[in-house]
């Protein structure tokens, strides 16, 4: 028996998930999960399955429209300025990035520092000088998001996610649209990062990564989940996975892989 269970930091008994657009539209419905401290999970589902509303709902930026979401132990409805340390305790990568045009890559990533931090611009910089070396940002950090790539954005949202080393790292289809390149050195990455990357402290990292495509993501270290029609199934290892009876996984799994 083990006498020391690992921390649960999120938990959902029977939540349902609306969508930013509609909070009363219902994508999700009767949620039951549980996220360990340091597990790394990977839920995946078609597109328009609910990915992005529930990775939107699990960060705080709407409330469930039904059901208990705890974080971290306590009742968790919307993280609002009342609960920003709580907040800060989770960083997300938009699937689009969304970085601000008018700034460059390292006032992108340096923003929540002057903003949660109140540090002035220069101090700022300085601070995630580090960061955009292991993001392999520092070539690009004095461009506009306008004069790169896509790839780039997005990994420019990731640095700017873990600026102020969060506990928990949530990613919406990081790797949609990368080509192999990029792929692998964000699989690799995020593998430092579950680990405990120099980045993050040395600390290890929950994870939770939405995606539409199964293959880039074979290990037996991490744990999975389906959205199909409305419901939420955690379905285990890889090994589970790649041996399911089920047509939405074989369909997410089928085509032939680039990744080792």
């Amino acid at each position: 028996m083990n006498e020391n269970p690992k921390e649960i930091v999120i938990e959902m008994i029977g939540v349902s998930t609306g969508t930013m657009r509609d909070p009363g539209e219902l994508v999700l419905e009767d949620v039951n999960w549980s996220v360990a401290r340091g597990e790394f999970w990977v839920i995946a589902g078609q597109q328009h399955s609910g990915k992005s509303d529930f990775l939107t709902m699990t960060a705080g930026l709407m409330p469930p429209a039904k059901g208990s979401y705890r974080f971290f132990g306590n009742e968790t409805r919307i993280f609002n300025e009342s609960r920003v340390n709580d907040r800060l305790r989770m960083g997300l990568v938009f699937e689009n990035a969304q970085l601000f045009p008018d700034l460059t890559i390292a006032e992108n990533v340096a923003l929540p520092l002057r903003y949660h931090r109140n540090l002035p611009l220069p101090a700022a910089l300085k601070a995630i000088e580090a960061l955009l070396e292991v993001t392999e940002l520092k070539p690009i950090a004095d461009v506009t998001p306008a004069n790169l790539p896509r790839s780039w954005h997005r990994r420019a949202g990731l640095a700017r996610a873990l600026t102020l080393q969060p506990e928990i790292l949530l990613l919406d289809n990081p790797f949609g649209g990368l080509d192999a390149r990029h792929s692998h050195w964000w699989i690799k990455f995020l593998n430092q990062l579950w680990r405990g990357h120099q980045a993050v402290g040395e600390q290890p990292m929950t994870i939770i990564a939405t995606t539409d495509d199964l293959r880039p993501w074979r290990t037996e270290a991490r744990r999975f989940a389906l959205l199909k029609d409305g419901g939420f199934t955690p379905m285990g290892s890889w090994k589970d996975v790649s041996t399911a009876d089920e047509p939405v996984v074989k369909e997410l799994l089928s085509a032939p892989t680039e990744f080792v």
